[in-house]
């Protein structure tokens, strides 16, 4: 598991403007900063992938360069990872891209439930499934669920921005499938209601307003 928090660097001022109650006013820079964090995600990736050497011709004389050989694909789950979704394309710009609309029923127990999903082949691929918050698993577990429809990909990606350490554990007993977990920060716990603290809130209502 990688988390991001582990080396101080630049990564920690975005996470700490995420969870400020003034800074979250500003959507705009909540959105931005969700992308941010997509990219450095992303690069920290791309460190996995394969490489083949590549000869290029400059102005000059010649190079060789090393070419990442994987093209993987991204699912975005609707609605909140849409601007930490668009960080990872910022990078993997040729990607295939994925669509899950994954929404929870409260409750005493929650139950994760999908409204939809669009997904090309992933048989034999990588997959990176982004989603700001690693909460009880059950919506990661759920979509990837869902994706195995389309094949089975060679390892998947599951990259969140927060995650409680319940989520975190979930996903180990009950996800038999090859993946990593790439993570900004671990929280504390999840409350009586499964939100994260000290978490940040709703992460779909601060990057494109409150629903009904």
């Amino acid at each position: 598991m990688f988390k991001l928090t582990d080396t101080p660097s630049i990564a920690n001022r975005f996470l700490t403007e995420l969870r400020d109650l003034e800074i979250q006013k500003d959507s705009l820079r909540f959105r931005k900063n969700l992308e941010r964090l997509g990219e450095i995600l992303a690069y920290e990736i791309s460190k996995t992938f394969q490489f083949s050497k590549k000869t290029i011709q400059t102005p000059l004389s010649s190079a060789i360069s090393l070419i990442p050989d994987e093209k993987p694909v991204i699912f975005a789950v609707l609605r909140a990872s849409l601007p930490f979704y668009q960080g990872f394309l910022n990078f993997f710009d040729n990607a295939e891209s994925g669509f899950i609309g994954a929404f929870r029923e409260e409750g005493n127990d929650i139950k994760i439930n999908l409204g939809y999903h669009a997904s090309p082949s992933l048989e034999g691929k990588t997959v990176i499934l982004a989603d700001p918050m690693l909460a009880t698993g059950k919506s990661f577990l759920k979509s990837i669920e869902t994706i195995l429809q389309h094949g089975t990909p060679e390892i998947i990606h599951i990259a969140a921005v927060i995650a409680a350490p319940e989520g975190i554990q979930f996903l180990k007993e009950n996800l038999s499938l090859p993946y990593s977990l790439w993570i900004g920060a671990i929280d504390e716990k999840l409350n009586s209601k499964s939100y994260i603290v000290p978490g940040l809130g709703d992460a779909g209502d601060l990057a494109f307003g409150p629903k009904l």
